[in-house]
């Protein structure tokens, strides 16, 4: 009885399903380079020259994070192309808070098995996110794990790295009470307190995705997978003219933990949460899964997706700066002696 010739492929890895995934992907992934990009797809290491005219001491930024139980959504609606703009925003909005400008970004998915279309949507997006924040996107993994995920079911994490001169790191530490805060808009959850949506829509209200929402104006799927917002083109819009003390990204942990990361001692922030209106979402979530606001406030961003403070004579100027730049901005608090809470809501 001759014995079975085994193989990769019988293992459940097909490098040849991953190689047309690359070339599908390719169209999507050239149009974020730029004439800083050194390297082509495929390379060992991407390679970048960045433009360091004008700066005295270039300091370069980076972060990493992915999109987490997000991507349920996107199973469950079986749509791969737009999470890869949530997983660019984790990462860049991050950056953007130290003043820097993205430069280029990296990629890593694991899947079970590879189906090349699938991974050319999710390159699709993670391109879009790219685009939208001025990142060049010039590397990237995408590794089939067999046995190791569910059938249909993946993770993706990124990584940017940006640069500011040294002399305009913004840190925070220049902030002083008067100081305003100004709330840019977001365009929903973005990517955090999704374990709670699905137990709230999924578990407890045994929703469906394909449901519409009269309240929401789309179906629920829609409504969850919405995309996060990249606040490049806000940054931009604003930095070069105005000195900005302190910006936040409103992430996991909402506003109570996200605020008081760039404070300096003896500071607190009071906001009015009349000065903006939150996408319907948000109440509607507190709506059906009884949440309490402090716990809403806690958890999601509430339609304010980043922060900037800056001086009092300054904070108009800011807000018609964003407007002019199509961007939603709101002077929506100030900065306060610290009496005990950090975050006065």
């Amino acid at each position: 009885m001759s014995e079975e010739k085994l193989t990769y492929k019988s293992a459940g890895v097909d490098t040849k399903e991953g190689e047309r995934a690359v070339s599908l992907m390719k169209g999507h992934v050239k149009k974020t380079f730029n004439e800083n990009v050194l390297t082509g797809l495929g390379g060992f290491g991407g390679l970048f020259k960045p433009d360091l005219s004008g700066m005295q001491e270039p300091v370069l930024v980076s972060g990493t994070d992915g999109v987490g139980t997000k991507l349920k959504l996107a199973f469950m609606m079986d749509k791969h192309d737009t999470v890869g703009i949530d997983c660019v925003a984790m990462c860049v909005n991050d950056v953007l808070c130290q003043g820097a400008k993205p430069l280029f970004f990296l990629d890593y998915i694991a899947t079970g098995k590879v189906k090349a279309e699938k991974i050319a949507d999710i390159v699709k997006g993670i391109a879009d996110g790219c685009s939208q924040s001025g990142s060049a996107l010039i590397g990237g993994e995408t590794a089939e794990m067999p046995d190791f995920y569910s059938e249909g079911e993946y993770d993706m994490a990124g990584f940017s790295v940006g640069i500011v001169d040294k002399s305009k790191i913004i840190t925070g530490e220049r902030i002083s009470i008067g100081d305003k805060i100004i709330g840019i808009a977001s365009s929903g959850i973005h990517s955090n307190g999704y374990s709670l949506v699905r137990k709230i829509f999924f578990d407890k209200l045994n929703m469906k995705v394909s449901d519409y929402v009269e309240e929401l104006g789309q179906t629920l799927g829609e409504a969850l997978l919405t995309p996060t917002k990249i606040y490049a083109n806000a940054c931009n819009a604003v930095l070069p003219r105005f000195d900005v003390k302190g910006i936040i990204h409103i992430t996991g942990g909402g506003f109570y933990e996200n605020i008081p990361r760039i404070l300096p001692q003896g500071t607190a922030v009071s906001v009015d949460e009349t000065r903006w209106t939150a996408p319907q979402i948000f109440s509607y979530i507190a709506k059906c899964g009884n949440v309490e606001k402090e716990e809403m406030f806690s958890t999601y961003n509430m339609g304010i997706g980043m922060m900037m403070v800056v001086g009092a004579d300054d904070a108009q100027g800011v807000v018609q700066a964003l407007r002019e730049a199509g961007e939603d901005g709101y002077i929506i608090g100030e900065i306060v002696s610290d009496k005990g809470e950090r975050v006065i809501l």
